[in-house]
């Protein structure tokens, strides 16, 4: 009869996700995951393949509850306005981004390409619904690699502290997506 499971995936990814977190991807190692979840080392080789596969598994995880995350905000929101979707997804990300700021960037690291196709086109579902609707089929793709690229500039110097000149943050993200919406929309 075989030994009882000690662990799950699951649990030997969330434990990744924490450490990351905690202590940066760079501190991420088997061994500490290992000793988060109560396992030996090689035990931990049964749920994953090594610390790459882990970390993209790891990106996956985040790619999944963003995408969540959004398509709750928007359904939660049931706006006609385009341009107020868009806030509201943009809202979403921020504050997924500031709940996970170091895991958040696996989403956009081509070395963990954030898992699956499928996951990172269902993280983005949300979004490039609403920038169809702002920009146009025809623009969709586009337009959400417009919002994407602002949303990550954004938020990353808001959570590096690299806002230097003074003025309202709030104010400039504010303006900045009324901006957005209003590029986008002219783009029909």
């Amino acid at each position: 009869m075989p030994a009882p499971a000690r662990t799950t995936t699951d649990a030997v990814v969330s434990a990744a996700h924490e450490l990351i977190e905690r202590d940066g991807l760079d501190a991420l190692t088997m061994q500490r995951v290992a000793a988060a979840v109560g396992v030996k080392g090689p035990s931990l080789y049964k749920r994953v393949d090594g610390r790459e596969a882990l970390v993209a598994l790891v990106a996956e995880g985040v790619a999944a509850a963003l995408g969540e995350e959004m398509e709750e905000a928007l359904a939660g929101a049931a706006h006609s306005d385009p341009a107020a979707d868009l806030r509201v997804v943009a809202e979403a990300f921020r504050s997924f981004a500031r709940r996970n700021p170091a895991t958040y960037p696996l989403l956009f690291s081509p070395q963990h390409a954030a898992g699956s196709a499928e996951a990172r086109l269902r993280s983005v579902a949300p979004l490039r619904r609403v920038v169809a609707r702002l920009a146009g089929a025809e623009h969709e793709l586009a337009a959400a690699r417009m919002v994407t690229a602002w949303a990550i500039g954004f938020v990353s110097m808001e959570l590096a502290g690299a806002f230097q000149l003074g003025g309202d943050v709030e104010e400039a993200w504010e303006f900045s997506l009324e901006g957005l919406a209003r590029a986008l929309s002219g783009s029909r």
